[in-house]
């Protein structure tokens, strides 16, 4: 009984586990990296086609965006999910696949320019849609054996509508063990969603970290910081700019502006209107409205539905579906607030209105979700005066404001709170999803604090869960795993000659292994130089 860390590994995107027991082959999440990381693709073990069953955690791409590539692969088997997941996936697969197609065409454009024969997209729509055509609703609480070796039940996560744990009683001759895989654990109190559900007992977990080494600020500040700064923008005669995921993130921000419009917390900016341009989260948005119910919806959103009322449309909001509706927003004159995708400004609509919008000092962005390391939102996060969006270098003039008390995620108190939930402690945890500082300090802290077994796996290494004391072997060489394949590839990147970069890495090493440290604003200048150089090469 084998399991094997594909991804979200030391890093927070592309989760993919595989467990093999008894010659068959479950694979949890099968998720697109994303950021610095974002031009890897997934290698397996063994042919795509010989993958059984896949489980889906929750819809989000970096669970779920490398499905269809394994179906491109011969993948045909069955993909569990909840019925929540299934749908939102339908629309984000076909949503991804058409971000392939426009990134191939400006890839192809440039390898035209330089004698490259074309590339093929990662993935088309027709992959997407045989992906999402695979999927089997299979809703909480509900125990299904797949096969001898697999019996799978989901129990409600609280990240976004229709996340789940994942338990897996796994069997290999007359031996089954329970491994049970977090998903995303939900931070407490969101709206519209019910709180994480406890998993009560697993022989192996693997638990994500990605605030594993913090702490989210009060939740009830949320709403105080989102109406103080729309309301000081407004009074600046400003726009206020929200990147905001399609799913999940978008609905809670439409969620939060229908109370404060309501509550009369913008007086006097009533007429200001709220743009939702990303066509994806109104299909998503859609999507929630269909599932409003106690199975998916907390008491609270309700209570709204009961007495008739719509928790996700108030009149302020304006939707943006077609590309000239999205160009019309910009030649909006007055104050308004602009609900977009991406959540990391690294794709999507959001580029457009950061174009516009970053250089006016009258102007704030508001970030709300997690900015992955590499990303655009991530720099904005940093500080960066200067950045360069769709080709252009902008100056960052307008103010940036960061609400953590939205994250989706868990921070290492509802992390813990959600391990309290076992009756006893697994045999051993594996600390996933996670940068390499939230996962080390959420390991070491469980393993010195709680007495816990912990590890950090890191991409490609194993685990034997028969073993009378499970240990990680080491991942071995890319080339012996069978890679996903696929026909596109980055042009092929000219190698360095010898010179002043290496002469400065070669520094650095020296640096590194002499112990001194940097003094920490020269090192947060040097980490944001190379982050700036990083982005504009990706861009080339």
């Amino acid at each position: 009984m084998k399991l094997t860390f594909l991804g979200a590994a030391r890093t927070v995107t592309g989760s993919a586990h595989l467990l093999e027991a008894g010659g068959r082959r479950l694979l949890v999440d099968f998720g697109m990296f994303q950021g610095r990381d974002g031009d890897t693709v997934q290698q397996l073990p063994c042919p795509a086609a010989q993958i059984d069953f896949v489980v889906a955690t929750h819809a989000h791409i970096d669970h779920t965006g490398h499905l269809p590539l394994l179906v491109k692969n011969g993948f045909r088997g069955p993909v569990y999910g909840t019925g929540a997941t299934a749908e939102l996936c339908e629309i984000l697969l076909a949503d991804s696949a058409h971000i392939q197609k426009m990134d191939t065409e400006w890839e192809n454009k440039k390898r035209e320019r330089q004698g490259l024969p074309p590339l093929e997209p990662l993935y088309t729509a027709d992959d997407a849609a045989r992906a999402a055509a695979l999927f089997r609703p299979l809703e909480y609480g509900v125990k299904l054996r797949l096969c001898d070796e697999f019996t799978i039940r989901f129990t409600d996560a609280g990240h976004i509508l229709g996340s789940a744990a994942v338990e897996v009683w796994a069997t290999e001759g007359d031996v089954t063990k329970k491994v049970v895989f977090s998903g995303d654990v939900g931070n407490l109190d969101q709206p519209i969603l019910k709180n994480p559900q406890f998993v009560r007992s697993a022989d192996f977990l693997l638990i994500e970290s990605t605030y594993g080494n913090r702490i989210h600020p009060p939740a009830g500040d949320v709403k105080a910081q989102l109406a103080r700064v729309v309301l000081d923008t407004f009074h600046r005669g400003g726009k206020v700019v929200i990147p905001a995921f399609a799913v999940g993130r978008a609905q809670e921000m439409i969620y939060y502006l229908r109370e404060l419009y309501a509550e009369g917390a913008f007086r006097g900016y009533e007429h200001c209107p709220v743009f939702l341009d990303s066509p994806l989260a109104i299909e998503a948005t859609a999507i929630f409205n269909r599932f409003e119910n106690g199975y998916y919806y907390d008491r609270e959103a309700l209570q709204v539905v009961e007495k008739g009322g719509e928790i996700l449309n108030f009149p302020q909001l304006q939707l943006a579906i077609s590309s000239d509706d999205s160009k019309n927003i910009n030649a909006y004159k007055g104050s308004c607030i602009i609900l977009s995708a991406s959540g990391m400004c690294d794709a999507g609509r959001i580029r457009h209105h950061l174009k516009y919008n970053l250089w006016g000092p009258e102007n704030t962005v508001v970030l709300v979700g997690f900015q992955a390391e590499g990303t655009l939102g991530r720099r904005l996060l940093e500080g960066e005066k200067e950045v360069r969006v769709l080709g252009s270098e902008v100056a960052v003039n307008a103010a940036v404001e960061n609400i953590d008390g939205l994250s989706a995620h868990a921070d290492r108190n509802g992390l813990l709170r959600w391990l309290g939930g076992f009756c006893e402690m697994p045999q051993c945890t594996f600390v996933v999803h996670g940068e390499p500082a939230a996962a080390d300090s959420f390991a070491a802290y469980l393993t010195e604090a709680r007495g816990m077994a912990a590890f950090v796996p890191s991409r490609g290494e194993s685990a034997d869960l028969l073993a009378a004391r499970p240990q990680l072997a080491p991942a071995p060489p890319l080339a012996e795993m069978a890679p996903v394949t696929v026909a596109a590839a980055r042009t092929p990147k000219k190698k360095a000659k010898p010179g002043a970069l290496a002469s400065a890495i070669a520094l650095l090493q020296e640096i590194e292994a002499s112990g001194k440290k940097l003094p920490k604003r020269e090192l947060n200048e040097l980490v944001r130089a190379v982050d700036r150089l990083w982005g504009r090469l990706q861009e080339k």
